[in-house]
């Protein structure tokens, strides 16, 4: 009987794996200014200083989120995000300004036409990661919420150690998204969002 250890293995993910029945992430909506913000929070075991790597670095950020960036966010000024799982063209570039980059506790920047501020609390030796996404169209609301679950879900694997690859695009159908986005159209109180 031959014997494998699991820390041999390369870590996979299970492509049938769905996040669709998992406890949502604390969600609430805000309005203000004629503007909707989507708040998710999200608590990690890891401290501040590596979740803000996990924001701030673009080798980081590849392992998790559905871009990475052409410099490291940790500074106030232009970047350029780089959507991943596209085609590489030009339409996968978006320009964007870095606001605010007080290490390790708050990261604002702008999204396309969204902004998004990520704020990093201490939880004893873990920490909270709270995102404000202000919305460009209001009707995103459960969609955003539910691809940034997936993501998030992601980074908790990244930062245990144990990372499994990251769900991007329509590869987010074949883990939930779809329950995901009714189950926080629900926690919002807001229609699902209709894409495609």
């Amino acid at each position: 009987m031959v014997r494998h250890d699991p820390k041999s293995r390369p870590q996979t993910l299970d492509r049938s794996a769905s996040y669709a029945q998992a406890p949502l992430a604390m969600v609430t909506r805000e309005v203000s200014h004629g503007r909707t913000t989507l708040v998710l929070t999200r608590d990690f075991s890891a401290g501040r200083d590596a979740v803000w790597g996990m924001l701030t670095q673009p080798n980081a950020l590849q392992t998790w989120a559905p871009y990475t960036a052409d410099r490291d966010l940790s500074q106030v000024g232009r970047c350029m995000l780089r959507m991943l799982g596209g085609d590489g063209g030009a339409a996968d570039e978006i320009a964007s300004v870095v606001l605010v980059a007080d290490s390790p506790m708050l990261l604002e920047y702008s999204w396309a036409s969204d902004m998004l501020a990520w704020n990093i609390t201490t939880i004893g030796a873990a920490s909270r990661l709270t995102l404000h996404q202000t919305l460009a169209d209001e009707t995103m609301a459960s969609a955003n919420a539910a691809g940034w679950h997936l993501c998030l879900e992601v980074a908790a694997t990244v930062l245990a150690d144990s990372p499994i690859p990251p769900i991007r695009g329509m590869e987010a159908m074949e883990h939930g998204w779809r329950e995901l986005n009714e189950r926080y159209a629900t926690a919002l109180g807001v229609a699902p969002s209709q894409i495609g």
